[in-house]
């Protein structure tokens, strides 16, 4: 059995204790990727050139002076500054690989083999590396094209999917590829590393936000490629279920998600309407769904006569599925009220840095909150030291 290079392992400090991870992507899928395995116990190491991470200037909104998109997917590392123009640096970066169990990197396709980094020098200098390359477009035809997540959303058809029928596609919410991306990138480091403990040794895994957006789009690219069926933008519509949609109360919308017909008949008893259950052109969820705009007013005529709220209270309490349409601070006051803990807050100095709490939770190996976000070159002295001097385990945090 293969162990950790870096082996230090305890599971009471997380699963992927005594693991090392040279991280030396930057933006979202890759940082976010590998602070999930610092959550985990994975020991990070963040590597930055001399202006850092993108996202370091991507602002505002700030906390003191810090960009808020930097501090959501950077906590759990230990940040080093390595530029790769200077030979020195190069040879530190390719003392870090021979040393790590984990590099992750989304540099252009093929630019970091100038500087001996690429996998096959990486697997030269260290057999057993699980080495993660991500990228927009993969590595052949599409490596030329620029990988950013508002991209991946139009080419993959996701903003033919999203905003009003009759108004212009939109873009998510939030970088959902990125982000489905590093789901992905973590999955495949941590099946590797399981492989690699059964003796497969290391490998080499390719991840690209377009495949991972086609993944994510699940049901919507199925009805394409498995029964030949173009989606099309609905609103918030669902293309299978009714009533799966927002819909107007006294005091504003609720969300009411029907994915069967025990739940719909449910919802027209607690609606005083039980008579709409009975119809024939509302008994099934196919015939729900081909008579979408003759249901929908007759639900939206009973649920104007209360507020979302107490709906909302009566529909959860007869199981019926809903929920309204929540602010970001309106859903973490939620997630508070049911006691999920959602946010974690690392105390620097006589700062308070708060980020959300990985959803991830373990009954034997907890998820460790070790590091808050590094500033640039945090801890260059240490990880230096480390690198030029005997190669002794690095200390843990």
């Amino acid at each position: 059995m293969t162990t950790p290079k870096h082996d230090q392992r305890d599971p009471s400090a997380g699963p992927l204790s005594g693991i090392l991870v040279a991280d030396f992507s930057r933006i979202l899928a890759g940082p976010y990727c590998s602070m999930l395995l610092g959550d985990l116990g994975a020991d990070v190491i963040k590597v930055e050139g001399p202006l850092g991470d993108d996202t370091r200037t991507w602002q505002p909104p700030v906390h003191n002076g810090v960009s808020t998109y930097y501090l959501g997917v950077n906590r759990n590392k230990r940040s080093v500054i390595l530029d790769l123009n200077e030979p020195q640096d190069q040879e530190l970066a390719r003392e870090l690989i021979s040393r790590c169990d984990v590099m992750i990197q989304n540099f252009r396709p093929g630019s970091l083999a100038r500087f001996a980094l690429d996998y096959d020098s990486a697997r030269k200098l260290n057999p057993e590396i699980i080495y993660a390359s991500i990228t927009g477009f993969g590595a052949d035809q599409g490596a030329a094209i620029p990988g950013y997540d508002l991209m991946v959303q139009a080419i993959s058809g996701l903003m033919s999917l999203t905003g009003d029928p009759q108004g212009p596609p939109y873009r998510a919410g939030v970088a959902v590829f990125d982000v489905i991306a590093g789901l992905h990138s973590a999955l495949g480091i941590v099946a590797a590393l399981t492989a690699r403990m059964a003796g497969s040794g290391g490998q080499h895994i390719e991840i690209n936000l377009l495949s991972s957006a086609l993944s994510g789009l699940v049901n919507q690219a199925s009805a394409y490629v498995a029964g030949g069926t173009v989606p099309f933008r609905m609103g918030n519509s669902h293309p299978s279920l009714s009533p799966y949609e927002a819909l107007p109360t006294a005091d504003g919308d609720l969300v009411i998600a029907c994915g069967n017909d025990g739940q719909f008949r449910k919802l027209c008893q607690v609606i005083g309407a039980p008579e709409i259950a009975a119809d024939q052109r509302f008994t099934r969820n196919e015939d729900r769904t081909v008579n979408r705009e003759a249901l929908r007013p007759l639900l939206v005529q009973k649920l104007l006569e209360r507020s979302k709220q107490d709906w909302f209270k009566d529909l959860i309490t007869a199981g019926v599925p809903c929920g309204p349409i929540n602010t970001i601070d309106q859903g973490i006051a939620f997630a508070e009220e049911l006691g999920l803990d959602p946010v974690q807050t690392f105390t620097e100095g006589e700062d308070l840095i708060n980020t959300i709490r990985n959803p991830i939770k373990f009954s034997q190996t907890p998820v460790q909150y070790r590091l808050a976000p590094p500033t640039l070159g945090e801890h260059d002295d240490e990880i230096r030291s480390w690198l030029i001097g005997a190669r002794d385990v690095l200390p843990r945090t």
